[in-house]
């Protein structure tokens, strides 16, 4: 099935996010990994393997729609210096992406491309979920520190 060509853009668009957020997130977990946070690493690696999920779905839908994916392009990553600043960089990339993800589903709508809308909305959903969870590590590092 051709696919709209501003349907496959904003796919693209999206699978860069996604490939530079896995990097970031790699990156973070394995700082936390050898700093002694165990748990921190888990969480953040965790959340890495989703976000390589997204760029997986993402790549077979342009490839559904014959278009080319292209995984050559990344945005710009934000390293923390220190645990805060870490989860400070990934809230704003999680709340980048959920921008993203909402302005993708009004392109596929208005492209009357459902089932793309559908795979946006599924992944936006993950996107929330990250945002909530980055908050709630967030909260508690301003309550209780970081104690290992």
């Amino acid at each position: 099935m051709k696919g709209d060509p501003k349907v496959i853009s904003t796919l693209n668009s999206l699978l860069a996010r996604e490939l530079t957020v896995v990097s970031q997130y790699m990156v973070h977990a394995e700082i936390c990994d050898n700093w002694g946070y165990s748990k921190l690493h888990d969480a953040i690696q965790k959340r890495a393997i989703v976000e390589m999920k997204h760029a997986e779905k993402l790549i077979g839908r342009i490839i559904f729609l014959q278009g080319i994916p292209i995984v050559s392009e990344l945005q710009k990553m934000h390293i923390g210096a220190d645990v805060p600043k870490m989860f400070a960089n990934d809230h704003a990339a999680e709340i980048d992406a959920v921008e993203q993800y909402n302005a993708g589903i009004v392109v596929c709508g208005t492209a009357k491309d459902f089932a793309t809308r559908e795979v946006l909305e599924h992944i936006l959903n993950d996107e929330d979920t990250h945002v909530d969870d980055i908050e709630t590590v967030q909260d508690q590092i301003a309550q209780m520190g970081i104690q290992i």
